[in-house]
């Protein structure tokens, strides 16, 4: 496919569009004027300063077919609106020439419940609703999704203060690498040698994390162990990773700490053991599904007996929070098989269940093999799934508390986390919202600091590799200062800011 850009900069935008419409498109941006067009699908896109304002147009070629619309925006509506309404005649030209409506309209960002709540307290939740449906093309039954999430954040948002901050730690190893994985994680089998030198120089970077969380005067609110699978690691090297954030920050007014248990295989009596004693109040155990033969077309090397097994065992453990994770759209799975899944699921009663859409990113295997890893759910598929979700997941109590969106979804869906009340997850919310500041430990990780006092956010990437976090480990540690510096100008004003416990 062959995108056109003639006189505005949102080529983002558009070749997000583009490929909601045509996931498997391999799209060529130019910029220009219009020009003769070959035998390829063609999207044309243009924006022209006139006397009366500003022209915005979409023209579209496919299979020999061709559509175009295009309307005049008033004197100064700016790019913002410019952008938005090129997107509306871009979206509605491809809807009717694929006959695909994808249900979230023109949004194609990370943070739709973030959008919507900015919109609900400029404009009032009516508004903000109406705005959604008719000028961003969200379906309603999306639209009702994010304000009942919304509206469940309330609670959990309120909790935040500006000297509050989330913890991040990664353990970039699997057991084996899913198919549909595109995460910065290393099968043990190959990199199994790194591990020990990993967790060492984990601990000190955790430690060294805590010394300058204390000496700015933050207050740690959440915790989360995740990878890759924590689990991969022995008891003794999850406790000493533990035991590293026990000994560098004050855990006293922690509301949560999670550690993703994820691949049931890795779950033994001695690393939950480990959990526990380290302090976790919450984990994962995450079947994907529970349909055997989906598992090891996907290369999850466990079965439903064993995710059956693990829930046991955490539960005879002594954990009370666990989520499970679920994924719609996976390659052999069906609306049918979907359901068994979920009421296979709610009979162990988890206290929070998170029902992703598979999302084929460039580097996972499943998009470089398609032939032999073909995707049996299509977009319609994959939606009947989610609704299925919503309907059993609602009926026994739970409610959505947190959302986001991925690139390359299956039908441009959305991952969504549900939970029993009280018990949905602080650090999932507060990290989806951008709320509070996130320090961030691990090969892949990315601290994200957020101005409390204002919009300004500013990352640091630690290395992305377990060799490049090893072998560039004192380069990557001097990285960490760049949070003094950050906290710096408004340092003073945190210290009169009121104490809150638990």
């Amino acid at each position: 496919m062959t995108l056109i850009l003639d006189g505005h900069p949102f080529r983002y935008e558009m070749e997000c569009l583009c490929r909601l419409f045509y996931p498997r498109a391999k799209i060529e941006s130019v910029s220009g004027e219009p020009r003769e067009e070959g035998g390829g699908p063609t999207v044309y896109t243009g924006l022209k300063k006139l006397p009366e304002g500003v022209r915005v147009s979409a023209r579209i070629r496919i299979n020999g077919a061709e559509e175009q619309a295009s309307e005049v925006l008033a004197p100064g509506a700016g790019r913002e609106e410019e952008e938005r309404r090129m997107s509306v005649l871009l979206w509605r030209l491809l809807a009717g020439a694929s006959g695909c409506r994808p249900k979230w309209g023109v949004l194609t960002g990370v943070r739709p419940v973030k959008l919507l709540g900015r919109l609900a307290a400029e404009r009032g939740e009516r508004e903000a609703a109406r705005f959604f449906r008719e000028e961003l093309l969200v379906s309603p039954e999306k639209t009702a999704l994010a304000l009942r999430t919304g509206r469940n954040q309330k609670e959990i948002l309120a909790r935040n203060r500006p000297d509050c901050f989330s913890l991040y730690i990664g353990i970039p190893f699997c057991p084996s690498r899913c198919a549909y994985c595109s995460f910065v994680s290393s099968s043990v089998e190959k990199t199994a040698p790194l591990i020990p030198r990993y967790v060492r120089l984990l601990c000190g970077e955790i430690r060294r994390t805590g010394e300058i969380a204390r000496g700015l005067h933050l207050r740690l609110q959440s915790a989360y162990i995740g990878g890759g699978t924590p689990t991969v690691l022995s008891a003794e090297q999850l406790s000493a990773v533990m035991g590293a954030v026990r000994d560098g920050f004050d855990l006293s007014g922690c509301r949560e700490f999670t550690v993703e248990a994820g691949r049931p295989d890795t779950v033994t009596p001695e690393r939950l053991d480990a959990i526990r004693a380290g302090g976790a109040t919450r984990i994962s155990i995450n079947p994907q599904t529970l349909n055997d033969e989906v598992l090891r077309r996907i290369g999850r090397r466990h079965t439903t007996a064993q995710t059956l097994s693990a829930f046991a065992l955490a539960r005879k453990h002594g954990f009370r929070n666990i989520n499970m994770d679920l994924i719609a759209g996976l390659p052999g799975d069906s609306p049918a098989s979907f359901r068994r899944t979920l009421a296979g699921v709610l009979a162990l009663a988890p206290e929070s269940v998170t029902v992703h859409t598979l999302s084929l990113k460039r580097a996972a295997r499943l998009s470089q093999q398609e032939e032999e890893h073909p995707l049996a759910a299509d977009a319609g598929a994959a939606e009947a799934m989610l609704q299925d979700a919503d309907r059993a997941l609602s009926g026994k109590g739970y409610s959505p508390y947190y959302l986001y969106r991925q690139s390359r979804m299956v039908g441009n869906l959305e991952n969504t986390g549900w939970a029993l009340p009280g018990r949905e997850s602080l650090y999932n919310v507060m990290i989806m919202e951008e709320c509070q500041t996130v320090l961030a430990c691990g090969a892949g990780a990315v601290s994200k600091l957020k101005d409390p006092f204002s919009d300004r956010m500013e990352r640091i990437f630690n290395f992305k590799y377990p060799y490049e976090y090893i072998g560039r480990y004192g380069e990557m540690m001097s990285r960490k200062d760049r949070v003094k510096e950050f906290y710096g100008g408004f340092a003073d004003r945190l210290c009169g800011v009121p104490q809150q416990r638990g």
